[in-house]
Protein backbone atom coordinates (compact mmCIF):
# COMPACT_ATOMS: atom_id res chain seq x y z
CA UNK A 1 0.00 0.00 0.00
CA UNK A 2 1.39 3.73 -0.96
CA UNK A 3 2.90 5.79 1.82
CA UNK A 4 0.42 8.54 0.15
CA UNK A 5 -2.81 6.19 1.55
CA UNK A 6 -1.95 6.77 4.93
CA UNK A 7 -2.10 10.06 7.37
CA UNK A 8 0.61 8.36 9.53
CA UNK A 9 3.33 6.41 7.97
CA UNK A 10 4.23 3.00 8.74
CA UNK A 11 7.73 2.60 10.88
CA UNK A 12 10.47 4.01 9.23
CA UNK A 13 13.96 4.92 10.22
CA UNK A 14 12.58 7.83 12.76
CA UNK A 15 10.75 4.98 14.51
CA UNK A 16 14.18 3.26 15.02
CA UNK A 17 16.33 5.95 16.95
CA UNK A 18 16.28 7.39 20.83
CA UNK A 19 17.44 6.99 24.25
CA UNK A 20 17.18 4.34 26.63
CA UNK A 21 15.76 5.86 30.21
CA UNK A 22 17.36 5.00 33.58
CA UNK A 23 15.28 3.73 36.58
CA UNK A 24 13.90 0.36 37.76
CA UNK A 25 10.49 -0.81 36.86
CA UNK A 26 8.49 -2.14 39.54
CA UNK A 27 6.16 -4.55 37.59
CA UNK A 28 5.89 -8.19 36.74
CA UNK A 29 6.07 -10.17 33.18
CA UNK A 30 2.70 -12.88 32.95
CA UNK A 31 1.49 -14.14 29.92
CA UNK A 32 -2.05 -13.76 28.83
CA UNK A 33 -3.26 -16.05 25.69
CA UNK A 34 0.58 -16.69 25.71
CA UNK A 35 1.51 -13.18 24.88
CA UNK A 36 3.91 -11.15 27.43
CA UNK A 37 2.90 -8.77 29.30
CA UNK A 38 3.89 -6.52 31.59
CA UNK A 39 1.83 -5.67 34.15
CA UNK A 40 1.81 -2.19 36.58
CA UNK A 41 -0.34 -2.15 39.82
CA UNK A 42 -1.02 0.94 41.48
CA UNK A 43 -0.59 1.56 45.14
CA UNK A 44 -4.09 0.28 47.43
CA UNK A 45 -4.04 4.17 48.42
CA UNK A 46 -3.92 5.46 44.61
CA UNK A 47 -5.76 2.45 43.12
CA UNK A 48 -9.29 3.73 41.06
CA UNK A 49 -10.24 0.81 39.78
CA UNK A 50 -9.93 1.21 36.26
CA UNK A 51 -7.59 -0.24 33.92
CA UNK A 52 -5.05 1.52 31.17
CA UNK A 53 -3.94 -1.05 27.99
CA UNK A 54 -0.93 -0.20 26.58
CA UNK A 55 0.25 -0.57 23.33
CA UNK A 56 3.95 0.15 22.61
CA UNK A 57 6.11 1.12 20.04
CA UNK A 58 8.91 -0.86 18.09
CA UNK A 59 11.42 -0.99 21.19
CA UNK A 60 8.51 -3.37 22.68
CA UNK A 61 8.22 -3.94 26.85
CA UNK A 62 11.52 -1.74 26.71
CA UNK A 63 12.75 -0.22 29.85
CA UNK A 64 11.29 2.83 28.66
CA UNK A 65 7.57 1.59 28.35
CA UNK A 66 8.16 -0.32 31.33
CA UNK A 67 8.41 3.30 33.21
CA UNK A 68 6.10 4.77 31.31
CA UNK A 69 3.39 1.75 32.22
CA UNK A 70 4.52 2.32 36.12
CA UNK A 71 3.89 6.13 35.31
CA UNK A 72 0.61 5.17 34.65
CA UNK A 73 -0.06 3.17 37.58
CA UNK A 74 0.98 5.88 39.89
CA UNK A 75 -1.86 7.86 38.39
CA UNK A 76 -4.06 5.17 39.39
CA UNK A 77 -4.52 2.46 37.04
CA UNK A 78 -3.89 -1.10 36.91
CA UNK A 79 -1.57 -1.46 33.66
CA UNK A 80 -1.26 -4.19 31.04
CA UNK A 81 1.17 -3.68 28.32
CA UNK A 82 1.04 -6.35 25.63
CA UNK A 83 4.49 -7.43 24.09
CA UNK A 84 2.89 -8.23 20.27
CA UNK A 85 7.04 -8.51 19.58
CA UNK A 86 7.23 -11.40 22.09
CA UNK A 87 10.61 -11.17 23.18
CA UNK A 88 12.07 -9.79 18.98
CA UNK A 89 11.91 -5.97 19.27
CA UNK A 90 13.89 -3.78 17.19
CA UNK A 91 16.40 -3.58 20.29
CA UNK A 92 17.35 -7.59 19.41
CA UNK A 93 18.82 -6.21 16.10
CA UNK A 94 19.77 -2.84 17.39
CA UNK A 95 20.68 -1.44 21.20
CA UNK A 96 20.87 2.06 20.42
CA UNK A 97 19.80 4.26 18.57
CA UNK A 98 23.58 4.49 16.54
CA UNK A 99 23.94 0.77 16.10
CA UNK A 100 23.30 -0.12 12.30
CA UNK A 101 20.93 -3.20 11.59
CA UNK A 102 23.06 -6.36 11.23
CA UNK A 103 23.91 -7.50 7.40
CA UNK A 104 20.75 -8.73 5.49
CA UNK A 105 18.11 -7.84 8.28
CA UNK A 106 14.89 -7.43 6.55
CA UNK A 107 12.95 -4.36 8.39
CA UNK A 108 10.09 -4.55 6.33
CA UNK A 109 9.51 -8.57 7.03
CA UNK A 110 10.02 -7.68 10.48
CA UNK A 111 7.55 -5.13 10.95
CA UNK A 112 5.15 -6.89 8.61
CA UNK A 113 5.05 -10.04 10.37
CA UNK A 114 4.59 -8.39 14.22
CA UNK A 115 2.02 -5.40 12.66
CA UNK A 116 0.09 -8.98 11.12
CA UNK A 117 0.44 -11.15 14.54
CA UNK A 118 -1.07 -7.34 16.41
CA UNK A 119 -3.64 -7.03 14.81
CA UNK A 120 -4.70 -10.68 15.10
CA UNK A 121 -4.49 -10.92 19.20
CA UNK A 122 -4.96 -7.29 20.44
CA UNK A 123 -8.72 -7.62 20.33
CA UNK A 124 -7.96 -11.17 21.82
CA UNK A 125 -5.89 -10.18 24.60
CA UNK A 126 -7.82 -7.31 25.24
CA UNK A 127 -10.59 -9.44 26.02
CA UNK A 128 -8.56 -11.54 28.03
CA UNK A 129 -7.46 -8.53 30.04
CA UNK A 130 -11.35 -8.10 30.74
CA UNK A 131 -12.60 -11.15 31.86
CA UNK A 132 -8.90 -11.50 34.05
CA UNK A 133 -8.95 -8.16 35.97
CA UNK A 134 -12.16 -6.17 35.02
CA UNK A 135 -15.15 -6.05 36.73
CA UNK A 136 -18.19 -4.46 35.86
CA UNK A 137 -17.42 -1.37 37.15
CA UNK A 138 -14.37 -1.38 35.81
CA UNK A 139 -13.93 1.14 32.68
CA UNK A 140 -10.66 1.31 30.10
CA UNK A 141 -8.21 3.44 28.59
CA UNK A 142 -5.81 2.84 25.69
CA UNK A 143 -2.15 4.49 25.34
CA UNK A 144 -0.19 3.53 21.93
CA UNK A 145 3.51 4.82 21.08
CA UNK A 146 4.48 4.96 17.53
CA UNK A 147 3.62 1.13 16.31
CA UNK A 148 1.08 0.63 18.64
CA UNK A 149 -1.20 3.85 17.51
CA UNK A 150 -3.47 1.83 15.45
CA UNK A 151 -4.31 -0.70 18.20
CA UNK A 152 -5.45 2.35 20.39
CA UNK A 153 -7.92 3.14 17.36
CA UNK A 154 -8.82 -0.23 16.89
CA UNK A 155 -10.38 -0.32 20.26
CA UNK A 156 -11.28 3.00 20.63
CA UNK A 157 -14.04 2.08 17.50
CA UNK A 158 -15.54 -0.25 19.63
CA UNK A 159 -17.48 -0.23 22.69
CA UNK A 160 -15.18 -1.82 25.16
CA UNK A 161 -13.01 1.55 26.31
CA UNK A 162 -13.96 4.69 27.36
CA UNK A 163 -10.87 6.98 26.28
CA UNK A 164 -7.49 6.89 24.22
CA UNK A 165 -4.22 8.58 23.74
CA UNK A 166 -1.44 8.03 21.02
CA UNK A 167 1.82 9.85 20.73
CA UNK A 168 3.73 10.41 17.88
CA UNK A 169 1.62 7.74 15.70
CA UNK A 170 2.59 5.59 12.87
CA UNK A 171 0.41 3.40 10.23
CA UNK A 172 -2.66 5.19 10.73
CA UNK A 173 -5.49 6.02 7.68
CA UNK A 174 -8.76 8.06 7.60
CA UNK A 175 -10.72 5.18 8.52
CA UNK A 176 -9.18 5.05 11.74
CA UNK A 177 -10.03 8.66 12.86
CA UNK A 178 -13.63 8.28 11.15
CA UNK A 179 -14.50 5.24 12.83
CA UNK A 180 -13.62 6.30 16.69
CA UNK A 181 -16.49 6.00 18.82
CA UNK A 182 -14.59 6.85 21.87
CA UNK A 183 -12.78 10.37 22.85
CA UNK A 184 -8.94 10.83 21.62
CA UNK A 185 -6.01 12.38 22.69
CA UNK A 186 -3.31 13.10 20.01
CA UNK A 187 0.34 14.03 21.52
CA UNK A 188 2.24 15.19 18.57
CA UNK A 189 5.65 16.22 17.96
CA UNK A 190 6.62 19.52 15.38
CA UNK A 191 9.20 17.36 13.50
CA UNK A 192 7.98 14.13 12.80
CA UNK A 193 8.82 11.89 9.68
CA UNK A 194 5.77 9.62 10.09
CA UNK A 195 3.02 12.33 11.15
CA UNK A 196 4.00 15.68 9.16
CA UNK A 197 2.66 18.93 10.13
CA UNK A 198 0.17 18.29 6.29
CA UNK A 199 -1.01 14.98 7.92
CA UNK A 200 -1.58 15.83 11.40
CA UNK A 201 -3.84 19.01 9.95
CA UNK A 202 -5.38 16.46 7.88
CA UNK A 203 -6.54 13.95 10.87
CA UNK A 204 -7.91 17.30 12.96
CA UNK A 205 -9.84 18.39 9.70
CA UNK A 206 -11.40 14.58 9.82
CA UNK A 207 -11.97 14.48 13.57
CA UNK A 208 -13.48 17.80 13.32
CA UNK A 209 -15.82 17.02 10.28
CA UNK A 210 -16.59 13.85 12.01
CA UNK A 211 -17.42 15.59 15.03
CA UNK A 212 -15.07 13.39 17.38
CA UNK A 213 -14.16 14.17 20.97
CA UNK A 214 -10.54 14.63 20.91
CA UNK A 215 -7.77 17.09 22.61
CA UNK A 216 -4.18 17.70 20.50
CA UNK A 217 -0.80 18.33 22.19
CA UNK A 218 1.75 19.43 19.97
CA UNK A 219 5.37 20.06 21.07
CA UNK A 220 7.56 22.59 19.56
CA UNK A 221 10.70 21.23 18.08
CA UNK A 222 10.52 18.10 18.67
CA UNK A 223 10.68 14.75 16.97
CA UNK A 224 9.55 11.64 16.39
CA UNK A 225 9.71 9.28 19.73
CA UNK A 226 9.72 12.28 21.89
CA UNK A 227 7.15 10.79 24.65
CA UNK A 228 8.60 7.16 24.71
CA UNK A 229 12.42 7.26 23.78
CA UNK A 230 13.20 11.14 24.05
CA UNK A 231 16.69 12.56 25.39
CA UNK A 232 16.37 13.33 29.12
CA UNK A 233 19.47 15.14 29.42
CA UNK A 234 18.05 17.82 27.39
CA UNK A 235 15.84 19.64 29.54
CA UNK A 236 13.34 20.83 27.05
CA UNK A 237 12.45 16.98 25.91
CA UNK A 238 12.53 15.82 29.00
CA UNK A 239 9.49 18.75 29.80
CA UNK A 240 7.84 17.43 26.94
CA UNK A 241 7.66 13.81 27.89
CA UNK A 242 6.95 14.47 31.04
CA UNK A 243 4.02 16.57 29.78
CA UNK A 244 2.94 14.45 27.03
CA UNK A 245 2.53 11.50 29.62
CA UNK A 246 0.94 13.75 32.36
CA UNK A 247 -1.83 14.86 29.55
CA UNK A 248 -2.62 11.45 29.18
CA UNK A 249 -2.78 10.60 32.42
CA UNK A 250 -5.14 13.88 33.10
CA UNK A 251 -7.02 12.46 29.94
CA UNK A 252 -8.00 9.50 31.46
CA UNK A 253 -8.53 10.99 34.86
CA UNK A 254 -11.29 13.05 33.23
CA UNK A 255 -12.83 10.07 30.81
CA UNK A 256 -12.84 7.01 33.17
CA UNK A 257 -12.85 9.10 36.57
CA UNK A 258 -14.33 12.08 36.14
CA UNK A 259 -17.27 10.87 34.10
Amino acid sequence: MADSEYLAKPPSACCFQGTIHQGTPRGAVEDILDIPTYISRPSADKANGHIVLYFPDVWGLSNNASLLMDGYADAGYLVLGIDYFRGDPISKYRATRNDPPPPGFDHPAWLAKHFAFATDNVEKWAAAVRTKFGTEKTKYAVVGYCFGAPFVCQLLATDHVSAGAFAHPSRLKEEHFVALRHPLLLSCAEKDGAFSTESRRKAVDVLQREKKVYNLQLFHGVEHGFASRGDLDNPYEKWCKEQSHRGIADWFNLWLVQT
